[in-house]
């Protein structure tokens, strides 16, 4: 990788001023790696993607606006290519399992020293995905308990549906794909829900998300 061309571009997703301030610093002393934005919370890093293209996202579990499941399930959706990094002081196993599940690449404490995150993000930005050492055990333990997904009762057609879901896509775009009415559309996202006992579309698009995640 050139030192000048080819840059891994980092956009960093923090709610505190001095976090950013200090993650810009360690990364920038990297010459493999260029900051290419910041933002407060989820909607200003989804307004500033297309003008940042960031590589690698550096976010925070815990923001003003929404939380690291919902931020992955959004960037993800609409940009898949992004590889996103959960960066935070929460360790819960539950929380870890279900970043992973909405399209995280990794998950690690903000309390990682400097070189250990470089190195995270270079290995992200290669396919890799990276776990902080204090909760790889359980994360694991956690997968090889996996009951059958639900997802698996769901017919073809819903399948698609919820996958047209999963992407942000509207009833109506939804009906237009398949010739259907927007009410028939509405009658399926309607049994889709009861089978996955979830009750928006956001938890369905993050059902949708693990499901790919595991498989």
């Amino acid at each position: 990788m050139s030192k000048v061309e080819n840059k891994i571009r980092v956009l960093i997703v923090d709610d505190h001023s001095i976090v950013r301030d200090g993650l810009r610093l360690i990364l920038e002393l990297d010459d493999r790696i260029e900051v290419c934005g910041e933002a407060k919370g989820l909607q200003e890093a989804m307004d500033i993607i297309p003008q940042t293209l960031p590589d690698v996202i550096l976010l925070d579990f815990k923001l003003p606006d929404g939380d690291g499941v919902n931020g992955c399930i959004c960037i993800k959706s609409r940009f898949p290519k992004i590889k996103i990094i959960i960066l935070t002081a929460y360790s819960q196993e539950h929380l870890v399992m279900e970043t992973i599940r909405a399209g995280a690449s990794g998950y690690l404490l903000k309390n990682i020293k400097s070189k250990e995150l470089i190195e995270s993000i270079l290995k992200v930005y290669e396919g890799d995905s990276v776990l902080d050492p204090s909760v790889t055990e359980g994360v694991f333990s956690n997968i090889a308990n996996q009951k059958p997904d639900i997802v698996n009762k769901l017919s073809c057609k819903e399948t698609y549906i919820l996958q047209m879901v999963s992407l942000g896509k509207s009833n109506k775009e939804i009906a237009e794909a398949l010739r259907i009415s927007e009410k028939t559309v509405r009658n399926y996202i309607s049994n889709i829900f009861k089978k996955l006992n979830v009750s928006n579309r956001t938890e369905a698009a993050s059902y949708w998300i693990r499901k790919k995640t595991l498989s």
